[in-house]
């Protein structure tokens, strides 16, 4: 065994020492998401949209502004946000929103019955390059024991003061889904294949969440694997999967195979692979991120996304799908009113399987 292996497996052992023995309650067992998804399960799939109570195509920071209700009638069940920025005491993400405002708007989202989820691309605690920088080489020097790990903690600090931050009007922690160090099966974060091992990434995975879990007392987080689009069979998925003691929720990426010819079914086979091997586990599966960018397709929800999702298997056992953003500077994910795919997606969202907002509330109702 080289001297860089053995590096490897005694990082191993002391993050999973860590991560296993510093625990309270799982996760899953004491956390409303975890326990309200799996009531419903093969009732109905979560629509979800990203930055949806932010801005849309139209309009910014308006009250009760959505594109998704403005198309359907009602907001999405799911909301997702990204954290990227908060690591350097930005003021607004990478995406142009303003923290606070993200703050106010996840609660509100909580407080009407919804669900938030949020992804990090953080800037590198070496030297604030980008997350998009593929090539440059992070994570080993981020790890225990390397240069700028105490960096990384500091990072993560900020991460966990915003996050704990969220509260309902009793004071309580609102309970959210993190999607950290996703599509790591790509090379275009400096998380992923060009500049990182699939046992570093599973290291740097399971270090974030024993220290937001056990140092930052986030119990009330659920943490989800996404992977890209790159695999066919159960070990590729697996490729880079930090451990069953540490996620919850087996996802898949996938914006790639949807631009393909009949790529709908590739995507179908991909996610059954996501669904079998989640329920093997114990864990709940979703398509954690896709979407057409500008929608150039007015038939696109109801013949590529709303096939996937009517898939028997798909149906049965998925419990979200999100697509992404609607930025009129940058691209957009969902039709906004008026757009000519807005009638093609009010339909495949008025499918009685697919979750909005108050669809997912009703199902509670009875479920609970």
């Amino acid at each position: 065994m080289s001297i860089k292996q053995l590096t490897i497996t005694v990082l191993i052992a002391i993050v999973t020492f860590i991560s296993c023995n510093n625990t309270t309650d799982k996760a899953s067992e004491i956390n409303p998401i975890f326990t309200h998804l799996n009531k419903i399960k093969g009732q109905g799939i979560l629509f979800g949209h990203q930055d949806d109570l932010a801005y849309g195509m139209h309009w910014s920071y308006s009250k009760g502004g959505s594109d998704v209700k403005g198309v359907s009638g009602d907001y999405p069940a799911l909301f997702g946000w990204e954290l990227g920025g908060i690591e350097e005491d930005r003021e607004v993400n990478l995406d142009s929103v303003p923290f606070d405002a993200m703050k106010r708007l996840a609660i509100y989202g909580h407080e009407k019955g919804g669900v938030n989820t949020f992804s990090w691309h953080p800037f590198s605690p070496i030297d604030s390059i980008s997350s998009w920088n593929g090539d440059a080489v992070v994570v080993k020097h981020i790890l225990p024991g390397g240069s700028h790990h105490q960096a990384f903690k500091n990072q993560l600090d900020k991460v966990a003061q915003f996050l704990n931050e969220l509260k309902d009007n009793t004071g309580q922690s609102i309970p959210f889904i993190f999607r950290p160090w996703h599509e790591m099966d790509g090379g275009w974060f400096w998380w992923g294949t060009k500049a990182c091992t699939p046992e570093e990434l599973k290291l740097l995975f399971r270090f974030t969440v024993a220290y937001l879990r056990n140092e930052k007392g986030m119990s009330q987080m659920l943490v989800a694997y996404s992977p890209d689009r790159n695999f066919d069979t159960k070990n590729e998925y697996l490729t880079w999967y930090p451990g069953d003691d540490v996620v919850e929720i087996l996802g898949m990426d996938n914006y790639w195979d949807f631009k393909q010819e009949n790529g709908e079914q590739d995507v179908i086979k991909k996610l059954h692979v996501v669904i079998e091997t989640a329920n093997e586990k114990g864990k709940l599966s979703a398509l954690t991120e896709t979407g057409l960018s500008n929608v150039t397709d007015s038939l696109w929800f109801t013949q590529k996304l709303g096939v996937v999702l009517s898939d028997s298997l798909v149906k049965k056992e998925l419990s979200y799908a999100m697509v992404w953003r609607n930025d009129p500077k940058v691209h957009f994910f969902f039709p906004y009113p008026g757009h000519p795919a807005a009638p093609d997606a009010k339909v495949m969202l008025e499918a009685n399987h697919i979750l909005l907002l108050n669809d997912y509330i009703d199902l509670l109702k009875k479920n609970l």
